[in-house]
């Protein structure tokens, strides 16, 4: 079966690696080995093996009918876009790692394969590694989703985990990340939270069947956590993470990006370094985790093979996937109750007078301020309160 790359970066090369290594077992529950025709990329390769499959027009793929399955990891909208829609009305599979592309125009592409009675496939644009896109599709489809909350975002939570174990700044943990090629060098999708927004947005229109547009979703990164926030964390027993989550409420969802404080009782809590988890509640379920690499060559990789496998074995056959284009209004996450640790430049009977009884916490070597933590109120309250206090420093969420 002939396929093609487009795109030979990190995960174009390891789509091509995995095919390669392990070419007999995917023969094997394919029926018939893939063999990587074109791949499609600006630069030449020259003295390397793939140079000879390189091709610079996109039209080549599209216009060859022994090529039936398309694997896209080249990233952005455009012209990722225009290149997966010309694959699709030449009626070839197309699998995909790029979750901007995915978030923007996943429910016009999934129409359009279904359509030519293909199938559009993008189980690594979310969680890298980890098997979640799937399992929705397939597995859960007798439960209601009520609630997704992960880590889907790698950098932030290695830099998170250094920032505890070390004490570190923010701004020290990102050289170090950069140093160690989890963080780009411009890092503003990962740390101000843009990534793992995206990729909520796309577990959200899965479960609900519906377009959830990721500029809806309230987004907070961590470039706000210091080592302070570090101090008070561990001074009350708790994590700070960078979750991504979506609650049902009602007929929407209510879904937010934002840094929480998670106890060691919570399924997020012992996530650690690079690695992604994502937790799931069905109301028949009941709750489930899929952890495991949530970046990297190989892992990404691996699971876009196994959308190409999967595609591999449906030639002719449209998969089906409810994610109609029309939009979803969401819930506002205001309304959501929450504990909320607070950090402020005020005296405890300032304090007291806004919020009422709260939790003291007294973190090592840290003066001038007073953090606590308050009873379970809506955003929205909290708000209003924090408007009435002055000095507020920092607030994190208490999951």
């Amino acid at each position: 079966m002939k396929a093609a790359v487009m795109g030979y970066g990190t995960i174009g090369s390891g789509v091509v690696e995995v095919l390669e290594q392990n070419r007999e077992v995917i023969a094997t529950r394919v029926g018939e080995e893939i063999e990587i025709t074109y791949v499609l990329d600006l630069r030449d390769f020259e003295g390397e093996p793939i140079q000879k499959k390189i091709v610079h027009d996109y039209k080549v793929i599209a216009e060859d009918d022994s090529v039936q399955i398309v694997v896209e990891t080249m990233g952005g909208v455009e012209p990722a876009y225009t290149f997966v829609k010309a694959m699709l009305l030449a009626g070839k599979h197309v699998a995909t790692s790029n979750k901007a592309l995915v978030a923007v125009k996943g429910a016009e592409l999934l129409a359009l394969a279904k359509e030519k009675n293909v199938n559009f496939m993008f189980e690594a644009s979310v969680g890298g590694g980890i098997p979640i896109i799937r399992p929705l599709n397939s597995c859960l489809t007798a439960d209601v989703i009520e609630e997704i909350t992960g880590i889907v975002n790698g950098t932030t939570n290695y830099m998170m985990t250094k920032m505890t174990t070390e004490g570190l700044e923010f701004a020290d943990v990102l050289k170090d990340a950069q140093a160690k090629g989890y963080a780009e060098k411009d890092p503003t999708a990962d740390i101000e939270g843009y990534d793992a927004c995206r990729k909520i947005a796309i577990l959200t229109s899965l479960v609900c069947g519906r377009q959830v547009d990721y500029e809806d979703i309230p987004t907070q990164g961590i470039t706000g956590i210091s080592a302070v926030d570090i101090k008070y964390a561990k001074a009350m027993g708790l994590a700070i993470k960078l979750l991504a989550t979506s609650k049902k409420t009602f007929d929407s969802y209510a879904v937010m990006v934002a840094p929480f404080l998670l106890s060691p009782s919570h399924p997020l809590y012992s996530v650690q370094d690079v690695f992604n988890a994502i937790f799931v509640h069905g109301n028949m379920l009941g709750d489930a985790m899929f952890y495991g690499s949530g970046a990297g060559k190989l892992p990404t990789a691996s699971a876009v093979v196994a959308d190409v496998v999967e595609m591999a074995k449906n030639v002719g056959h449209n998969i089906p996937v409810e994610w109609q284009p029309t939009k979803l209004e969401l819930a506002d996450p205001a309304q959501m109750e929450y504990r909320y640790f607070v950090r402020a430049a005020a005296e405890r009977a300032e304090v007291e007078e806004v919020f009422g009884k709260v939790a003291y916490v007294e973190a090592e070597g840290v003066t001038g301020e007073v953090g606590f933590v308050t009873d379970s109120m809506s955003g929205a309250d909290y708000e209003k309160k924090a408007a009435a206090l002055p000095g507020v420093i920092q607030m994190i969420r208490v999951a």
